[in-house]
């Protein structure tokens, strides 16, 4: 159960960038938001006031939200009356009402707008996703746990890889070892159609080949239905094995990657390999509080340049223009390492490094690790051999 005190001081932040920003109340009601400022991820609506204490009012399970949060005020939902009131009572038509317009269905929204004819509806989501990029100790806590599971698997795949076996195999065998150490199965993401399931554990041509996801590797998958990840492709030998792989333990996830191989690669992709581990470390070095999120990302660009792989760095012809990304409770949090994102880095923020170099017909090379923002620099959480994992 997440402690009162961080609930407490979560939603103290809330209201004083509320306060900030002369907005009445937030309704937070995605599942990721909800959990986070109260403890628990049943089905309901957070009602935060901009001074006064929150009410969480519960669809479904009234009866687990009071065993799963620590909040002094849970009330059950009977009807959209409920809200309403609640509202009424406490916010004054003249201040905003903050909602998660990033993320809210279109008919939630023209619902509230139906229900609350009299207020103004402003969008939030950017308030909250900058709060909830600075993480607590206790937080960093929970993903420094997440990371020995992931540590855990990396282990295991070095003991289970053999040649003839299909990716769906291998991530199979990796995911129930996470699961069998507490991992919760479900990888949440926020951006809109953005799904994954553990990570992507793909070899050979396979780990060259995209598709929607917002990441520089996608795969085949099993099917159209959901096209990415770990397909049919059988592993053999002097091919690079991508295992990128997303550890979470009690909602708070890492993200990880590294490269196995039943033999040795061709010497370009080594070489390459090596490229992404010297862009890891320089970024390492460099990142501190008050450097630019879009500096690191130039810097990377220019490594990449100057190795003769610019071509293939984070995706070939169709790239993604990042090379690191916000971790805590979903996948793609803020910050985002990438040109155009001049946030300073602070103290506090936790996200992940990925350069990557793909080739196509022959796979991907590189690295990720999940770092946090100290106050003299960067702390790597994920801790395994950087080295490409000759077997």
């Amino acid at each position: 159960m997440t402690p009162f005190k961080e609930l407490q001081n979560r939603i103290n932040k809330l209201q004083s960038a509320m306060q900030k920003n002369a907005m009445g109340a937030a309704l937070i009601v995605e599942r990721a938001n909800l959990f986070y400022f109260s403890g628990t991820g049943q089905n309901g609506h957070l009602f935060v006031p901009a001074e006064g204490e929150p009410v969480l009012v519960v669809k479904k399970s009234l009866t687990r939200a009071q065993q799963e949060s620590a909040l002094d005020h849970i009330i059950p939902f009977l009807g959209w009356e409920t809200l309403v009131n609640l509202i009424k009572e406490n916010i004054n038509p003249s201040a905003p009402i903050g909602l998660e317009m990033d993320v809210l269905p279109a008919n939630l929204y023209f619902r509230y707008q139906e229900k609350m004819p009299n207020y103004r509806l402003v969008d939030i989501s950017n308030i909250i996703r900058q709060i909830r990029s600075i993480k607590s100790d206790y937080e960093i806590g929970q993903m420094k746990e997440a990371a020995l599971i992931s540590k855990s698997v990396f282990n295991h795949a070095r003991d289970i890889i053999k040649e003839g076996m299909a990716e769906v195999e291998l991530a199979g065998h990796l995911e129930f070892h996470a699961r069998t150490l507490g991992h919760q199965g479900a990888v949440r993401m926020r951006g809109f159609n953005q799904e994954l399931y553990y990570g992507h554990i793909l070899t050979g041509e396979n780990a060259a080949i995209i598709s929607f996801f917002d990441g520089p590797t996608g795969g085949t998958g099993l099917n159209p239905s959901f096209p990415q990840g770990a397909g049919a492709m059988a592993i053999r030998k002097n091919e690079p094995i991508l295992i990128d792989f997303v550890s979470v333990l009690r909602g708070y996830m890492v993200d990880q990657t590294r490269i196995f191989c039943l033999g040795s690669p061709p010497l370009h992709l080594l070489e390459a390999h090596r490229q992404a581990i010297g862009i890891k470390k320089t970024l390492a070095e460099t990142g501190k509080p008050g450097i630019k999120c879009s500096d690191l990302f130039a810097k990377a660009s220019e490594m990449a340049i100057k190795a003769g792989l610019a071509n293939h760095f984070m995706g070939y012809v169709e790239k993604v223009n990042f090379i690191g990304h916000g971790v805590g409770i979903e996948l793609d949090e803020l910050p985002v390492i990438a040109p155009g994102y001049d946030q300073p880095l602070v103290e506090g923020m936790v996200f992940a490094l990925e350069p990557k170099f793909i080739f196509p017909s022959e796979g991907t090379v590189g690295i990720e690790d999940t770092f946090l923002v100290g106050p003299d620099g960067l702390i790597q959480l994920t801790e395994f051999d950087d080295e490409m994992q000759e077997l």
